[in-house]
């Protein structure tokens, strides 16, 4: 699992699989959407204006609980 943030645009990706993988876009709504690999698989999420998404995390508020920091 890969997470990244663009401060430039405020926006979080969170990937969960490796490699290009060809995806369906699903829009929760305006800001957060999934994307959806073969077999249904999520491949990942996106989070555009993360800080009105998830307060505290533009401000490195992040608590990682049973993982481990690469």
């Amino acid at each position: 699992m890969k997470i990244s943030y663009d401060q430039s645009v405020d926006a979080l990706y969170i990937r969960f699989v490796e490699g290009p993988v060809e995806c369906e876009v699903i829009r929760l709504n305006d800001l957060v959407s999934i994307n959806i690999g073969p077999q249904e698989q999520v491949v990942g999420v996106e989070i555009l204006d993360d800080s009105e998404v998830l307060p505290g995390f533009k401000d490195h508020k992040v608590h990682l609980e049973n993982l481990v920091a690469a």
